[in-house]
């Protein structure tokens, strides 16, 4: 029945690479379980309620994504949605948690509309394939620099951003060793390296003391303190519809580079450009963004994590399933996910997270094969290339690194003398994107 419905053999995989697939990327995104109730509870919101908001329209989302487009891409609570959700929306512009959570059910309903007249997905077709594969390069530096960070093995330096971490520090040792472990394991051909780099690191973790044994099972939270407690109506006041526009904005491009991104280096984009059943994929995390919004948590979006899961084996919906019904056990599991995803504190208020760390960092390095694919002797095409790989990283953001692409090559290509080349969405886009810079920058 699974493999009718499925076709994971069709598509070169089997059961169990589906399943770990699943689980890999469930274990490199369970973060997300506690760090978003804590950056929500700062812009007043219960925190529990939210970890169960969060859980629940993770699942939802991931498990529609799987049924409907059949792509191993998960769904959660955008990072960086989330803290413009809090630190601007809330604690700085004064709008209320409930009217924020309108805008978004507001921006989410957009693009589900939208996406039903099939705008979007002609946006992925119509993107060069310089900056297909640019978009993935990309998000594998973004994923890379991450797990860098989240090792201790690269730190801030006032000086010059970002320097070298304690190589001796307990947290950056141990990340070393996932990443060492899971490297061996991927040269000797082992198919689940990077979920075994990941539990090798969890118990030697807590052998050494490092994460502490909290149980496994507990009871779950109340929902009712931020379930259908979206103000739509005060959401739609004159001075939210540029917060709207911007949540609208970051979910659209950070979708569209995700989708792209894991797709390119998957292998389910076709030689026409085209990702088959992206109308269906769209819709899923346009729906899932409604749904979270309606329960209390801030704008889901298809999840960069996943291509954890895709460098394990994972190629069809299945492995969504999977990821999405432990979605739904976390919600009784927390304390077992939390040695797993909750960070080690270094120094109060500085955590890092070097049990899933390397996974990311591997990840990087398995999504840098699309760099050879881009046509480096045209500098039209070249330049604006480089531009998306070098910004996504360097902003932390998929939406800047798209934008210094559509811009770059909409201006370079029209130098060239080539602007019929550009296709009317790119340009469409870039001036979008500009405008975006000059008048809603935040």
């Amino acid at each position: 029945m699974l493999e009718k419905w499925f076709h994971f053999q069709e598509k070169g995989s089997n059961l169990s690479r589906e399943i770990t697939g699943g689980l890999t990327t469930f274990l490199t995104m369970a973060y997300i379980i506690f760090v978003q109730p804590v950056v929500m509870h700062a812009a007043g919101m219960d925190l529990e309620a939210v970890l169960v908001a969060t859980c629940l329209s993770s699942a939802l989302a991931t498990i529609l994504m799987g049924v409907l487009s059949n792509y191993p891409i998960a769904q959660a609570p955008a990072m960086g949605h989330n803290f413009f959700f809090t630190y601007v929306v809330v604690l700085t512009l004064g709008y209320t948690w409930q009217q924020a959570l309108g805008a978004i059910f507001i921006s989410g309903s957009i693009f589900f509309i939208l996406t039903l007249f099939g705008l979007w997905d002609k946006l992925i077709t119509a993107l060069p394939a310089s900056l297909k594969n640019a978009i993935a390069v990309g998000i594998g530096l973004l994923i890379a620099m991450v797990g860098m960070q989240w090792s201790g093995i690269v730190v801030d330096n006032p000086g010059t951003l970002v320097g070298l971490g304690d190589l001796t520090s307990k947290p950056v040792l141990l990340s070393l060793l996932g990443l060492t472990v899971t490297a061996f394991l991927l040269v000797r051909g082992v198919k689940a390296a990077i979920l075994i780099g990941i539990l090798v690191n969890l118990i030697v973790a807590l052998a050494l003391g490092m994460v502490h044994y909290q149980g496994v099972v507990e009871a779950a939270p109340s929902l009712k303190p931020t379930l259908f407690q979206l103000d739509i109506k005060g959401a739609l006041q004159t001075g939210m519809l540029a917060i709207i526009f911007i949540f609208f904005f970051l979910d659209l491009f950070d979708t569209v580079g995700t989708l792209v991104g894991i797709s390119q280096e998957a292998g389910f984009i076709e030689k026409d450009g085209s990702l088959p059943r992206a109308r269906q994929a769209l819709l899923s995390d346009a729906a899932g963004t409604i749904i979270g919004a309606l329960l209390g948590t801030s704008t889901i979006t298809s999840y960069i994590e996943s291509s954890a899961g895709v460098s394990a084996g994972a190629r069809t919906g299945l492995a969504n399933i999977v990821t999405g019904l432990l979605f739904l056990i976390a919600i009784f599991f927390a304390p077992l996910l939390r040695m797993v995803g909750g960070g080690i504190e270094v120094v109060e208020g500085v955590k890092l997270y070097p049990i899933i760390a390397p996974a990311l960092i591997i990840v990087g390095v398995l999504m840098m094969n699309n760099v050879t694919r881009i046509e480096w002797s045209d500098y039209s095409e070249a330049i604006p290339a480089f531009l998306t790989m070098l910004m996504m990283p360097l902003t932390f953001s998929i939406t800047e690194g798209i934008a210094f692409g559509f811009i770059s090559y909409t201006l370079l290509k029209a130098v060239k003398g080539k602007f019929k080349e550009v296709p009317w969405l790119i340009s469409l886009f870039a001036i979008l994107f500009i405008l975006r810079y000059l008048f809603l920058s935040d």
